[in-house]
């Protein structure tokens, strides 16, 4: 197989299974239980048990993969991982929409990316669920030769909304996000306040206002996370067409790595 054959694959939530739509290949499906765990009597004598389940998410989400050049050459190596999340325009049934934009389209236009890129594609009627990105994740680390201290996530508009809430709530899946005219829930920003955040907005969006990404990157440096706004003068909602042609992003997001445990 060539080292820049793009492949379409399908991902099943947790119990995690996934189908290699184009090979033929499959795995069998894992599921983790977790015996009830005692603890300590309250004062009436009374026992009580904390117990924990593992939820099947019971859903299918399609992807674009881009392996980068030496990846089937080079067998012993892991390699960092980039997540692409499109925004409302691209989403429905073919997965050649979420090369409109962002990585996909440099990608698609010949420039080399070190890194296993992955763009995900949300069917019309539906948002990223940062679960299911975290289960998508789980999927592909098992799948390909992915560097889990190296995996960062980009996106816009809706995708840049996505990579600050999938951060929030799953923050040891990343090592840092550059979000697009993003925005989120303040309320689980304390969590990720470890993550390096590089995020892009134009002073004029009246779609997704600059203020709402402004107010998260100002919380978060309140809280001594590494944030920092760039800010176009003059654009609209249209941010991603300076962002993604920025020299500075790529190398950025290839550079991120969460810290040894």
């Amino acid at each position: 197989m060539d080292s820049a054959d793009l492949h379409r694959r399908a991902v099943l939530g947790l119990p995690l299974a996934l189908a290699a739509c184009a090979t033929g290949a499959a795995t069998s499906a894992t599921t983790t239980t977790a015996a009830p765990t005692t603890v300590p009597t309250t004062p009436g004598g009374q026992s009580e048990q904390a117990t924990a389940v593992a939820l099947a998410l019971n859903a299918t989400l399609r992807y674009w993969l881009h392996l980068p050049a030496g990846y089937h050459e080079q067998r012993g190596r892991t390699w960092p991982l980039i997540v692409f999340l499109h925004g409302s325009g691209e989403r429905g049934r073919d997965l050649a929409k979420v090369k409109v934009h962002g990585l996909p389209k440099l990608i698609d236009a010949g420039v080399a990316v070190p890194a296993i890129v992955v763009s995900p594609q949300c069917d019309d009627d539906d948002e990223w669920d940062p679960h299911l990105l975290h289960a998508l994740l789980l999927a592909l680390r098992r799948d390909w030769r992915i560097d889990p201290a190296r995996v960062t996530a980009t996106g816009l508009s809706m995708g840049g909304g996505g990579c600050w809430n999938w951060a929030m709530t799953w923050p040891g899946d990343l090592a840092g996000i550059a979000p697009v005219c993003g925005y989120g829930s303040h309320l689980r920003l304390p969590r990720m306040r470890a993550l390096a955040v590089r995020a892009y907005h134009g002073s004029d969006d009246t779609v997704v206002p600059l203020a709402e990404q402004q107010a998260l990157v100002g919380e978060l440096r309140a809280l001594g996370g590494r944030a920092e706004l760039t800010v176009y003068p003059g654009v609209g909602h249209d941010a991603w067409n300076p962002a993604y042609a920025d020299p500075g992003l790529l190398p950025w997001l290839l550079a991120r790595a969460r810290p040894a445990a």
